[in-house]
């Protein structure tokens, strides 16, 4: 009766050094002595014994000379030992992609597959990989030790927000991406402090009259703006960071939809960019170190301040005259969307969160939001 033939084999590899060592020991053989038979410097030879070097068939026919073991047998063993590590590696590999799979979904998979950025997998070892493939990294564990996305997983345990740090890291990376692809003149600081007049008075278009010629004023200043919808556990609505010395990100999401926080929050990004140190990488917070606070503070004040100038705002709202109208004549003086008016008086506390909203214009993505 025929039997069942079964393959064993070995978990643990054994390199064929070791089995070296003891053919020399049983002849009364040293390695210094082995490496003069063998005419190397034993320099060459202690990889081998440790397995960091393969016995290759010149020296597997060596060995059969000094030691009088045949070379099939070291290359044998050598292949053995070669397969083994193979198989741990492999093992290895696949224990990784299952712990990572546990965070595909935190790292916005299903949304990054939805804007086509990802390829749609089913297995969870298949959506690691294109997850890996994404961020460029070896291990979704990698993420953290980017610089640029440490300041994602900081923002993602403030309490105030609630945030999920791979979301934001996520979404980072997709504006990298993205920014990568424009093309910018060098960045330039007066330049772009002399277009934001300019800017300003685009608060009045439509999305379809402002997108395109936004994006070319920053491109020519050295910024290249980034409009990346908002994931779930995002909740930003823009980031600052460099790609290499001369070319800014500027990242918003149109989250809420409400025309003046896409106003108010683009020219916060601004004004770190113009502001603060390139080193920095900027995601609204609730930070904790002053340093960080003073310069949300600034952006805050410097975004505030270039929509509606200061002494002309303190004139107004010392009139106390809040209808309708009067916040229409007064956003038309400065040439800016009355939205921009009701968004700081409701900001100020001088209106309800309620009033003044059907003077508010809400944006709509061309595409469907994640968010």
């Amino acid at each position: 009766m025929a039997t069942e033939s079964r393959v064993v084999h070995s978990d643990l590899a054994i390199p064929p050094g070791e089995y070296l060592e003891e053919v020399i020991d049983r002849l009364g053989m040293t390695k210094d002595e082995l490496a003069k038979r063998m005419a190397r410097p034993a320099s060459k030879l202690s990889p081998i014994f440790k397995g960091d070097k393969a016995i290759t068939p010149d020296t597997a026919l060596q060995l059969e000379k000094v030691v009088g073991v045949p070379a099939h047998i070291w290359l044998g063993l050598e292949a053995e030992y070669r397969l083994t590590l193979a198989r741990q590696q492999e093992l290895n590999e696949q224990r990784r992609l299952k712990e990572e799979a546990k965070l595909v979904s935190s790292f916005c998979y299903r949304e990054l597959v939805r804007l086509g950025v990802v390829a749609r997998r089913t297995q969870p070892a298949e959506k690691v990989q294109e997850l890996q493939k994404f961020f460029g990294v070896a291990s979704l564990s990698s993420v953290l030790d980017v610089r640029r996305y440490q300041a994602a997983f900081r923002c993602g345990k403030s309490r105030k927000y609630g945030r999920c740090s791979q979301a934001l890291t996520a979404w980072m990376r997709l504006g990298e991406i993205e920014a990568q692809k424009i093309s910018c003149f060098p960045f330039s600081r007066p330049l772009l402090q002399s277009s934001l007049k300019t800017i300003r008075g685009m608060t009045l278009q439509a999305p379809k009259d402002f997108e395109t010629p936004l994006h070319e004023i920053l491109a020519k200043t050295g910024v290249a703006m980034v409009l990346c919808p908002s994931f779930p556990g995002t909740k930003a609505h823009g980031a600052t960071f460099w790609l290499g010395r001369e070319k800014a990100v500027l990242m918003l999401s149109l989250r809420g939809k409400w025309a003046d926080i896409f106003w108010f929050s683009l020219f916060h990004e601004l004004g770190h960019l113009l502001l603060h140190d390139r080193q920095n990488v900027f995601i609204e917070d609730d930070y904790t170190a002053p340093d960080m606070q003073m310069m949300e503070a600034e952006a805050d004040r410097f975004a505030a301040d270039r929509l509606i100038p200061p002494r002309e705002y303190a004139n107004f709202v010392g009139r106390h005259v809040f209808y309708p109208d009067a916040i229409e004549a007064f956003a038309s003086s400065l040439g800016i969307d009355p939205g921009i008016v009701v968004g700081r008086l409701q900001y100020d506390g001088h209106l309800k969160n309620e009033w003044g909203n059907d003077l508010r214009t809400r944006y709509e993505w061309s595409q469907p939001a994640t968010a």
